[in-house]
């Protein structure tokens, strides 16, 4: 469908949700800015490690990128999901349960935020352009946005028809229609880090890692010890992903980041419990990653809409998520394209129609994997349940342990 005027986007922010929907708005016949507070497009990002892409999700990038094959080359198959369990004492392993099926891909955020960025016009990016705040115009016909442009200090404006809210988990679009929601903490953080291998591939921490998990490179593992778990996969060129997940009393952030600045006393101390919980060879592994760093898991229960007139909320801002049905960049892109699928079926006169259903396909299946990836969270880490008895990889029947699959998340084919 054609639609003869020219409508704007403004889009807060440029992560992984933005450029998304700059792809899908672009598509959709819309003129499209880019506000981003990072003062560059990302080059590599410590924080941002490794994700899992679904079925899905690859079939949407290939449609929005020139080069499709450039995926392929820039990810490592995942086509097995097994949880297994290990006793921290005998420092023995075995398998609770595994899919063999699974067909996701490992990559790493500053590939795949590269992929989708490099095939957009870069003149409408403006990078280094801090989000103030925003008015609806009493017209409601368009948007005026204020931002900061860091390297001078000026306050500029810019003016759209439609807003885009790609500004992440503690989004301030967001906050200023729904003051009273908050971040759930989930009861743990995770430790993270990718150690890069290049050149050591014969090292003695390599072999023993892929002794210990034969399947790197194809498999996603989770590692469930008493009460904690963690996760190990392989990334392309030669890096291992890992994350360890740690109960504990709910740590104060300072600053606007859900990343921990961490001490050397602290990683020194992690090092020590590592040896206490897992194998040698996943021991090793986090002790030879440098700069580890420490993420605290929030989420957040399911909102009640996701528009209000022309401000719309996408990826972590609509739905922040832990992190275990590898569901957050999933879920983002899919949200953009169906943003970009409803605003081009409607065009710019009927937003609030192409809006309602933009919430009406995405609310009720995120909410319910948001909550799912919740109760994944909480079992692999033998936290409390109303429903059941905490998760023991010891104990556990093999119906308990079917749970564990990625594949029980709700929609997970769809």
């Amino acid at each position: 469908m054609s639609h003869k005027k020219r409508s704007k986007a403004i889009i807060v922010g440029g992560s992984i949700a933005g450029v998304a929907c700059a792809h899908t708005l672009i598509s959709a016949g819309w003129d499209v800015v880019v506000l981003e507070k990072s003062c560059a497009p990302p080059t590599g990002s410590p924080t941002g490690a490794g994700l899992g892409l679904d079925p899905l999700s690859q079939r949407l990038i290939h449609t929005w990128t020139k080069q499709p094959q450039l995926l392929y080359n820039s990810t490592l198959p995942l086509t097995i999901d097994q949880n297994q369990a290990t006793d921290s004492e005998k420092k023995v392993s075995w398998t609770l349960t595994r899919d063999d099926e699974f067909n996701f891909r490992a990559a790493y955020w500053a590939d795949l935020h590269g992929i989708l960025y490099k095939d957009l016009p870069p003149e409408m990016f403006f990078w280094g352009h801090l989000f103030l705040s925003f008015s609806i115009c009493s017209d409601t016909k368009s948007v005026k946005v204020r931002a900061k442009v860091l390297q001078t200090e000026d306050t500029i404006e810019f003016v759209g028809d439609l807003l885009v809210a790609a500004d992440g988990c503690l989004s301030l679009v967001r906050r200023s229609f729904l003051p009273e929601s908050k971040l759930r903490y989930s009861g743990y953080c995770a430790w993270r880090g990718v150690l890069d291998f290049s050149g050591n591939e014969n090292s003695d921490t390599i072999i023993g890692i892929r002794k210990a998990y034969p399947d790197l490179g194809k498999c996603l593992y989770f590692d469930l010890g008493s009460g904690t778990h963690a996760v190990i996969y392989e990334l392309p060129q030669k890096k291992l992903n890992w994350i360890w997940y740690i109960n504990q009393p709910e740590p104060q952030l300072k600053g606007k980041s859900v990343t921990m600045k961490v001490s050397n006393d602290m990683i020194q101390k992690m090092h020590r419990e590592a040896e206490k919980t897992w194998g040698p060879a996943l021991v090793r592994v986090i002790q030879e990653t440098v700069e580890p760093f420490m993420n605290v898991i929030y989420d957040m229960d399911p909102l009640k809409q996701l528009f209000w007139e022309n401000v719309v909320l996408v990826g972590d801002a609509a739905h922040p998520t832990t992190p275990h049905g590898l569901r957050s960049t999933n879920m983002s892109l899919l949200d953009a394209a169906v943003l970009g699928s409803c605003l081009d079926k409607w065009g710019v006169d009927k937003l609030e129609s192409a809006l309602k259903e933009y919430q009406s396909i995405r609310l009720p299946v995120f909410s319910k994997q948001v909550l799912h990836s919740r109760r994944m969270g909480r079992i692999k880490q033998g936290l409390a349940f109303e429903d059941r008895q905490p998760f023991d990889p010891k104990t556990a029947s093999t119906k308990d342990c079917e749970e564990l699959q990625q594949k029980n998340m709700p929609f997970f084919a769809d």
